[in-house]
């Protein structure tokens, strides 16, 4: 089978594996859907997950499927289970030796790991299924935003994760949320998950655009947008401007990659006793996106922009870098 691997800096190529073979403590999942994730376009344009890695690594960690084969010491999963993977468990696809792009996939040490594969309820899709992972970074993030019903919320970028915390903000009642992305693509997908206004920040200073919204407030001799919470999703070196415009009080959380240092004036932060936080991965919060997603209370659909078959990896991979044609893109190999 073919399974991509990551060889340096925009070198992403399609590897034949041979099938893998479980251990007594270990299991082979056979993968139906697996999406493509930000961080997977990070490694391939880094070459690593933080820079060039020692030796080739797989991708893919946002999956669901069926388990196949299960070791003899394995009791959490049998043969036949319907399951989602929590990859922070052991590094599938975020560094480690194995990655869920590919028609079968070996999940080490399930037997003292059992966290690491929970069950897909039947009447989810394994689609859906491939969907709680990237909504449980969402959930966090929301979570670590502190944003409460009332609240008046920023998020800057509507790509995948901004989009989740977006669907994670309007489930606990969060109304007004302002959506800034250059993508018109992706501004279409916040509204239609219920954002109040999505914006392209290039045509107004979104400082500007939030008073207009939210209101203004004085922030000793200035005026500041009312926002009281800002996500920062995008990965552009935002945080300065963020921090410049903040009203006194706001919490700024980060739940993106930065690429590059950023300077933080921490007399802003402290003259305005601002709260700056970050969130990353779902420390407690698969299970509870698969319990939002199997009693429907929140709807997924506008986030997943194409889907694709499994032999057509590396064209599913680039539509995924073109932000203004596309947002959360799946690769499937096999139906259900």
């Amino acid at each position: 089978m073919q399974v991509p691997f990551v060889y340096g800096p925009g070198d992403l190529r399609l590897c034949d594996v041979a099938p893998p073979r479980p251990g007594p403590r270990d299991v082979v999942l056979r993968v139906a859907a697996t999406g493509i994730c930000g961080s997977d376009l990070g490694y391939v344009a880094a070459g690593g997950v933080a820079g060039p890695a020692a030796q080739p690594f797989p991708l893919g960690h946002e999956l669901a499927g069926t388990v196949v084969e299960a070791g003899a010491e394995v009791c959490t999963v049998g043969v036949g289970d319907r399951v989602i993977l929590n990859p922070l468990v052991n590094l599938v696809g975020n560094g480690g030796p194995e990655g869920g792009f590919g028609e079968l996939l070996l999940v080490r040490d399930v037997a003292g790991q059992p966290g690491s594969l929970l069950p897909l309820p039947v009447a989810l899709s394994f689609e859906t299924g491939a969907l709680v992972e990237p909504l449980a970074v969402g959930l966090h993030a929301v979570k670590r935003l502190g944003a409460t019903p009332g609240d008046k919320v920023a998020v800057f970028g509507a790509g995948p994760i901004g989009l989740m915390a977006l669907v994670a903000l309007r489930h606990r009642g969060v109304d007004d949320v302002v959506v800034f992305d250059l993508s018109a693509f992706r501004r279409e997908r916040a509204l239609a998950l219920g954002a109040r206004a999505a914006l392209d920040p290039r045509e107004r200073p979104p400082a500007e655009t939030l008073k207009a919204l939210h209101g203004a407030v004085r922030v000793y001799s200035a005026e500041a947008p009312q926002t009281s919470h800002v996500l920062e999703a995008s990965g552009a070196p935002l945080i300065p401007e963020i921090v410049a415009f903040a009203r006194a009080g706001a919490v700024v959380c980060v739940a993106s990659v930065q690429k590059k240092a950023v300077p933080v004036d921490f007399q802003r932060v402290l003259a305005k006793e601002l709260t700056l936080t970050a969130a990353i991965g779902y420390p407690t919060e698969l299970a509870e996106a698969l319990e939002l997603l199997e009693h429907g209370a929140v709807d997924l659909g506008p986030v997943v922009s194409h889907r694709f078959a499994g032999p057509d990896f590396l064209a599913a991979f680039a539509t995924a870098q073109q932000p203004d044609h596309a947002a959360k893109v799946l690769v499937q190999y096999q139906d259900g």
